[in-house]
């Protein structure tokens, strides 16, 4: 059985990965979606939050988990006797990133593959950073995300704009 973590912080999930876990999941036995706790990136949404809009956007795929994590990715990806780690490609730009982290997972993990998959061309532009910053100034965020995860930024925006002092 092929167990794969697509991590990541998901701050917020996207449909660039929605995408990516939807085409993983017909590959796969189980695909576990690794939430990535990750302070040192300051995110927009608590753990909590992007964890469980993560469970709701991929509730429709089966094989599919989704849980958080706060450890050394390869730990995680030995506690969960996962031999894949996915991750996903939207441009050239991310590959020698990426490439230089299949590299240390290899050596942190020797048993453990590193996969990429692309999304598709239509959420290629997609990203976590350009939709926190559109939400953050109040645009529609509907075409990137689910109807859920753009409820949540709208509330998330809301509650910030409310706990900011008025000058």
């Amino acid at each position: 059985m092929n167990t794969v973590v697509y991590p990541g912080t998901f701050d917020p999930i996207t449909n660039g990965h929605t995408d990516l876990v939807e085409r993983a999941a017909r590959m796969f036995d189980h695909i576990i979606v690794a939430v990535a706790d990750n302070p040192k990136k300051r995110p927009m949404l608590d753990l909590d939050t992007r964890v469980n809009l993560a469970r709701d956007v991929l509730a429709h795929l089966k094989n599919v988990e989704v849980t958080g994590f706060n450890n050394l990715l390869a730990d995680f990806v030995r506690q969960r006797n996962a031999n894949i780690i996915l991750r996903g490609l939207r441009a050239v730009s991310d590959f020698e990133y990426e490439f230089q982290l299949a590299n240390m997972n290899r050596v942190l993990a020797p048993t453990v593959e590193s996969m990429f998959l692309t999304p598709a061309e239509k959420h290629s532009y997609i990203s976590s950073t350009l939709v926190r910053e559109i939400a953050s100034l109040e645009g529609d965020v509907g075409n990137f995300v689910h109807p859920l995860v753009a409820a949540a930024l709208q509330r998330q925006v809301a509650e910030n704009k409310a706990q900011t002092p008025k000058a």
